[in-house]
C-alpha cells in the first residue's frame, strides 16, 4: 500500500565528478544547493547578482557576465543613504558608489571567468512577476524596499518568458566548454505574498514556458524539484514555521535525489567523508593542549590530507 507520490528526477549520464565545475543562479534554493555543494567541497559559484527570481533578471544578470559587461554609476540609483543596483539583491547595497561598483564588478569578473570552465549551471526560477522602475521605466531584479509608488508589477509574458529562457541557454553554450549541462528548475518556495492563486499562475507560466523551450534544446534538463515539494513532501512538516520555504529535512531529501542522479558514485563517497570532516571541525574543548583532543586534531588533518589528494582544487580553506 502507497502513502504518497514518489517524485523522481532523471537520471544522468552525464555524472558531476570531483573536479566539475558547477554555477548556480537563481532564487535562494539555488543558494541552498550551492551551500551543499560548498561543505561537500564541490567547486561552484552561485548567484553573481545575489538572489534573483525572474526569468528576465536572471538573463540580464547572465548577459553582463557573459559579456563582462561592468557597472558604472549610471546604473545606479541612490535611495535612504545607500547606493543601489536595481538589477541586484540588496546584500550589493553600500554608503559609497564606488564600493557597491568595486562588489558588483569584481563579481561579474569572477563569474565570467568560472563559465569558462563550468561543466553544469543550475538556474532556478522563483517567478513569472516583475517590476518596472516608473522614474526609469526599467524592468528590475528588486525594489529594495523603495515606496511601491514607484513600480508597476505585472507578469512576464509567455514570449518575453521563452525569450529570456532562449537567450539565457545560448549565452551559456557560448561561454561554457562544449557538452555543458544546463538545468533548469522551479523553486518550490511559494510567493504567498502575490496571493495564492497568483503564485499558481506564475510557477504554471514558469512550467510552461520552460517546457516549451527546453523541447527543442540540447543539453537541458528539467529537474522537478517544485513537483518533489507539492506532491512526494506534500505534508507542512517539510516546511519552516513560515509555511513557505522547505525545511532542512525537506532540503537534505531534495539534495540525496539529486546527488542520486547526477553524482559519480566517487563525487558521493568524496562529498560524505568531506561531511563528516565539516562536522568534526564544528567540535571545540576548552582544554586546547589535552592529549586526546590533539590526536583527534592530528588525525582530521591526515583525512583532510587523503581528500585533498583526490582533487586539484584547495579544499576546506
Amino acid at each position: 500500500m502507497k502513502f504518497r507520490t514518489e517524485v523522481e528526477i532523471p537520471f544522468s549520464e552525464t555524472k558531476i565528478d570531483l573536479n566539475s565545475k558547477i554555477f548556480s543562479i537563481g532564487s535562494c534554493f539555488a543558494t541552498e544547493i550551492a551551500g551543499l555543494l560548498n561543505d561537500g567541497q564541490i567547486q561552484n559559484f552561485n548567484n553573481p547578482f545575489g538572489t534573483l527570481f525572474n526569468p528576465f533578471s536572471i538573463n540580464k544578470a547572465l548577459k553582463s557576465c557573459h559579456n563582462s559587461e561592468y557597472f558604472t554609476e549610471n546604473n545606479l540609483i541612490k535611495f535612504n543613504e545607500y547606493f543601489i543596483s536595481l538589477d541586484h539583491h540588496s546584500s550589493f547595497n553600500t554608503r559609497f558608489s564606488h564600493q557597491t561598483l568595486d562588489f558588483i564588478n569584481h563579481k561579474i569578473q569572477q563569474s565570467n571567468e568560472f563559465l569558462k570552465e563550468t561543466n553544469f549551471v543550475l538556474i532556478t526560477y522563483g517567478t513569472s512577476f516583475i517590476y518596472e522602475f516608473l522614474p526609469k521605466k526599467k524592468l528590475v531584479a528588486n525594489c529594495h524596499k523603495i515606496p511601491g509608488k514607484y513600480f508597476e508589477k505585472r507578469y512576464l509574458s509567455h514570449l518575453e518568458l521563452c525569450d529570456s529562457i532562449s537567450e539565457s541557454i545560448s549565452l551559456i553554450k557560448d561561454i561554457c566548454p562544449e557538452n555543458v549541462q544546463i538545468l533548469f528548475t522551479v523553486s518550490p518556495v511559494r510567493h504567498t505574498k502575490d496571493g495564492i492563486v497568483e503564485n499558481q499562475i506564475s510557477k504554471s507560466k514558469l512550467i510552461n514556458a520552460l517546457h516549451e523551450v527546453i523541447s527543442t534544446e540540447e543539453n537541458c534538463t528539467y529537474l522537478p524539484i517544485y513537483e518533489i515539494m507539492m506532491d512526494d513532501l506534500r505534508d507542512y512538516r517539510f516546511y519552516k514555521e513560515d509555511l513557505i520555504h522547505p525545511n532542512s529535512q525537506a532540503i537534505q531529501y531534495i539534495w540525496e535525489k539529486f546527488g542520486n542522479a547526477y553524482f559519480s558514485e566517487e563525487t558521493k563517497t568524496f562529498i560524505t567523508e568531506n561531511l563528516k570532516i565539516k562536522k568534526a571541525l564544528e567540535h571545540k574543548t576548552d582544554d586546547l593542549k589535552n592529549p586526546k583532543y590533539l590526536e583527534f586534531q592530528q588525525k582530521l588533518k591526515e583525512k583532510i590530507a587523503s581528500q585533498q589528494g583526490k582533487v586539484k582544487h584547495k579544499i576546506f580553506n
